[in-house]
């Protein structure tokens, strides 16, 4: 047996975009979708029933949001001190496997990456105080991993100017964090020298979705992709889904 997992974001809640969204989601075949920006829940609806799932979840103007085709034993929106965003704790099962769905502050700066910085820490405490069992964490970290770059000259004017204004060169150590907390980036564990990037759509050029195994568990991650051959993808969003299938222990 294997989880197919799916973290997806669908910019802006998706209104208007349900078709192609559900399109990308059936090619892609999961088990269960965390959704980031679904911040409207007729949206989620009506792609979970156009993909045949059993289950979702959505909160009006928050983000994270979820589809599955099989029932879920919880789902539980936990606050972040100060932050932004709520993250989304999904229970799947009677042993207590979970999956955590996050999507932290947004824009490249040295500002917001110490705020997410914080979000990460109290995400991590959160998770510390709830989890017992195994559980993974995906989303859209809106940050770089250690030794991958970004291309200034891709962004726009006005956000190049935030990165100069706030001390040009970024500090990227959101991703170390995790990692020194003892999970594992997947995509890179499974992909030493890829450069799948998730963002943007119609001009990729940064990794920005992730999926996050404790180390003693890594072995269960059979694959982790970027699915930008995706039909529709282009036009559904922003952003790349990241496909992921997680083994039995």
């Amino acid at each position: 047996m294997s989880l197919r997992l799916l973290s997806y974001n669908i910019r802006y809640g998706g209104v208007g975009r349900e078709d192609p969204i559900a399109a990308v989601v059936n090619s892609c075949s999961p088990d269960v979708v965390v959704f980031e920006e679904a911040i409207r829940p007729e949206v989620v609806e009506h792609v979970a029933a156009k993909c045949g799932m059993k289950t979702w979840g959505s909160m009006k103007g928050h983000s994270l949001g979820y589809a599955s085709r099989t029932e879920i034993v919880k789902a539980e929106w936990h606050n972040i001190p100060f932050g932004r965003r709520r993250y989304l704790e999904l229970t799947l099962d009677e042993k207590g496997t979970r999956v955590f769905g996050v999507h932290l502050s947004a824009i490249h700066s040295n500002i917001t990456e110490r705020r997410r910085m914080y979000e990460t820490t109290s995400l991590l405490s959160g998770i510390a105080r709830r989890q017992t069992g195994f559980h993974v964490i995906t989303g859209d970290f809106n940050t770089l991993a250690p030794g991958e770059r970004l291309d200034l000259s891709s962004l726009p004017l006005r956000l190049r100017a935030i990165v100069w204004l706030t001390g040009r060169n970024i500090r990227w150590r959101t991703i170390q964090l995790m990692l020194d907390h003892g999970y594992i980036d997947g995509y890179r564990k499974l992909h030493p020298d890829g450069e799948a990037f998730t963002f943007p759509t119609w001009d990729p050029h940064v990794r920005l979705d992730y999926i996050f195994v404790p180390s003693a568990h890594i072995g269960r991650l059979a694959s982790c992709e970027v699915m930008r051959d995706a039909p529709r993808a282009r036009e559904a969003s922003d952003h790349f889904p990241l496909l992921s299938v997680i083994s039995e222990a």
